[in-house]
């Protein structure tokens, strides 16, 4: 199991930024593909954008263009840049392994409003 804990969510009006980070425990890290989802209120929960271990990236089309993710495997983090807000990114969101089962943490709250 890697224990996963999420930081950096807030109050945010629509049009700013938000980066979001995941420290990750354990040794595997830097070999797993690694996500990004979010849930909103009475929605499931959606894949936002996820990095491979090498580095590859991919977006959902929800947030292309907005959102970037990024790893720094040496300190067992990946990274979620948020720009553009909108309000329907407000969520909860999680990061996650993408192709292997895991627990989940508890998410960081994103609210955009005005």
């Amino acid at each position: 199991q890697v224990q996963l804990v999420e930081s950096g969510g807030g109050l945010v009006q629509p049009g700013g930024s938000l980066r979001l980070s995941c420290a990750a425990s354990g040794t595997i890290f830097s070999l797993k593909t690694m996500g990004w989802y979010r849930q909103a209120p009475g929605k499931q929960r959606e894949l936002v954008a996820r990095i491979s271990s090498g580095g590859s990236t991919n977006y959902a089309d929800s947030v292309k263009g907005r959102f970037t993710i990024s790893r720094d495997n040496a300190k067992n983090t990946v990274y979620l840049q948020m720009n553009s807000l909108k309000p329907e990114d407000t969520a909860v969101y999680y990061c996650n392994l993408v192709f292997s089962a895991n627990s989940w943490g508890r998410g960081t709250q994103v609210t955009v409003s005005s």
